[in-house]
């Protein structure tokens, strides 16, 4: 490995809330210096000197929410394939959820990821354990061999655990292994049969609806839970204002709680589903404008702590046909970054902030080494064209899927390298 030397770049690094002109110095897989301090250092000789002048330096995207197929669903995605897609978006780490055939609900699964992301992926790839056997809610796995084993958390992936003793005693346990136990609500009696946020547009199109209080009742329980066990509980997806009132009102009372969004909540609402377009079918749903702007200021505010592309591939099998018979889900490894920048280029959300969110919450949440620049650290980072307008096109996904919400759109910011320990893994 060789010295490389990115000089006068715009530095973002919110683990020592740096945003300046500076320079970033990476010496074999550690960063050595970064910043503005380093502007005047010069390189070392034989180092490869990089130009990025009107260019941004970030730390890697960790992204908490990242379904694959494999094992069992490799037609839509591999962890290798997978891994390509989120270097192409800056991403440098995942955490895999478990909704995989078999379920990652024992060690020898676990095993078997980190083992196939060590030969065949050139991202990190983190797994997180299913909080019960088959993820049907009721069994609990074992925590403690399967967090000595490498799973970085305990999630029932798109499965609700709608046994209330099953949830209490999971955060017990999990608190007891130093874990975090991450759960997507939605109440099934509630949502039913609904396709689609609940509401007129709903009505206008037909289609049957999921109400707000689908995602709120069952994020209630689990919030009233973590008071009482005083576990670590993320929300892993909350999309509604009257969510993010509900964990606002937990981290007041001083529970052990944080939460996340998906960047299709914070981009998109239900206008968007257009006339049944399913690749815009997701779970949660898209939901109405002001649900995205409450999301938005729940950003700002740190009521929501990380944003997550829930990337979940699905072939065309799945996807083209009639909207309530399609798969929900939409890929979003390639465009996290770029989609999340709008919120930065329209004044919603300042630039540290999203990289916060981004990258260095997620790597505190969760254990995970990255989501810093600081001297001494890994070198996992992106380069960036904060203002490169592109065009997002099937043919250029990376992706084995293409169900992408933003095919065609129009996205300011692109990702011109990036570096894993102190490798190249992407470049334009």
């Amino acid at each position: 490995m060789t010295t490389t030397v990115f000089s006068k770049a715009h530095v973002v690094d919110p683990s020592r809330g740096i945003d300046e002109v500076g320079t970033v110095i990476v010496d074999g897989r550690k960063i050595v210096a970064a910043g503005k301090a380093a502007l005047n250092q010069g390189a070392p000789e034989g180092a490869v000197v990089i130009d990025c002048a009107g260019k941004a330096i970030i730390p890697g995207l960790i992204d908490s929410r990242v379904f694959i197929g494999e094992p069992g669903g490799e037609h839509r995605e591999t962890i290798a394939s997978a891994s390509i897609a989120a270097a192409a978006g800056g991403v440098t780490s995942i955490v895999m959820m478990p909704d995989t055939d078999p379920v990652i609900d024992n060690v020898a699964l676990v095993e078997f990821v980190l083992r196939t992301a060590k030969d065949t992926a050139s991202v990190n790839i983190f797994p997180a354990a299913a909080i019960t056997k088959g993820l049907d809610g009721r069994e609990m796995t074992e925590f403690g061999l399967l967090r000595e084993a490498g799973a970085v958390a305990f999630t029932d992936g798109r499965h609700t655990i709608g046994n209330s003793l099953v949830m209490r005693r999971a955060l017990t346990y999990a608190r007891d292994f130093g874990g975090v136990i991450a759960h997507e609500t939605q109440d099934a009696d509630l949502a039913s049969a609904g396709v689609m946020n609940e509401g007129l547009y709903a009505s206008w199109l037909g289609l049957a609806g999921i109400p707000r209080e689908a995602e709120s009742i069952p994020l209630e329980r689990d919030l009233a839970l973590a008071r009482l066990t005083r576990g670590a509980y993320h929300a892993a997806k909350i999309s509604t204002a009257m969510a993010a009132n509900a964990v606002s009102r937990a981290k007041a009372d001083g529970a052990n709680v944080t939460a996340g969004v998906a960047i299709h909540n914070l981009s998109l609402n239900e206008n968007d589903v257009g006339e049944y377009r399913t690749f815009f079918r997701l779970t949660p749903p898209l939901r109405a404008e002001e649900d995205r702007l409450a999301m938005i200021e729940a950003v700002k505010d740190g009521t929501v702590d990380i944003i997550v592309s829930s990337h979940d591939p699905q072939d065309v099998d799945t996807k083209r046909l009639p909207f309530s018979d399609a798969a929900a889900g939409a890929i979003g490894l390639e465009t996290l970054l770029s989609a999340a920048l709008r919120l930065y280029h329209n004044g919603d959300v300042p630039l540290l902030r999203l990289v916060e969110v981004l990258s260095t919450a997620p790597a505190k949440l969760f254990g995970l080494p990255g989501g810093t620049l600081k001297p001494g650290a890994i070198a996992d980072l992106a380069l960036v064209d904060l203002d490169e307008p592109w065009i997002v096109s099937e043919s250029g996904l990376r992706s084995r899927s293409k169900n992408t919400c933003f095919e065609g759109a129009r996205l300011q910011g692109k990702v011109l390298q990036t570096m894993v320990s102190g490798r190249t893994v992407f470049s334009i």
